[in-house]
């Protein structure tokens, strides 16, 4: 069973979270925890479906990954199954819909320019410095157990 849940709450607590709020206590204890729990079971399930994105690489070619899954030869899996196109094109696009969805509304005529909840380029930065590398991670161990 692949589960890189200790790395992900690491990550979180360490990295992320100094990244969006601000220390301090604002007494929305109740609030705060629901959301944080419902940030980890997103950001957890989208790295951990890293074993089907493996399943499917594995099964596309399954001649190219079967000698390095056999030799347990972590960096050549991370290499064949990295496509640094496809994964410059997610960062694109997950930075164009914070873009999109993560604009604050207003009826206000008189504002300039437009306002996020979050900045789209640490949404991006999220995907390119942290869940990408996870799930490849995700990806190497699941495929390293996958002949088992």
């Amino acid at each position: 069973m692949i589960n890189i849940n200790n790395a992900i709450w690491k990550l979180y607590f360490d990295e992320l979270l100094p990244m969006f709020v601000a220390s301090g206590d604002d007494g929305n204890y109740a609030q705060t925890a629901a959301t944080d729990l419902s940030l980890l079971q997103a950001v957890s399930r989208r790295i951990h479906y890293g074993k089907f994105v493996g399943e499917a690489k594995f099964r596309e070619s399954p001649q190219g990954y079967e000698p390095l899954i056999r030799a347990k030869d972590k960096g050549a899996l991370m290499k064949l199954l990295t496509y640094e196109s496809v994964e410059e094109m997610v960062v694109k696009r997950v930075k164009k819909k914070a873009m999109v969805f993560g604009q604050e509304v207003s009826l206000d005529r008189d504002v300039k320019g437009i306002a996020y909840k979050v900045d789209p380029s640490v949404v991006s930065l999220l995907y390119q410095k942290w869940l990408i590398p996870l799930t490849k991670n995700v990806e190497v161990e699941y495929l390293l157990n996958r002949l088992d």
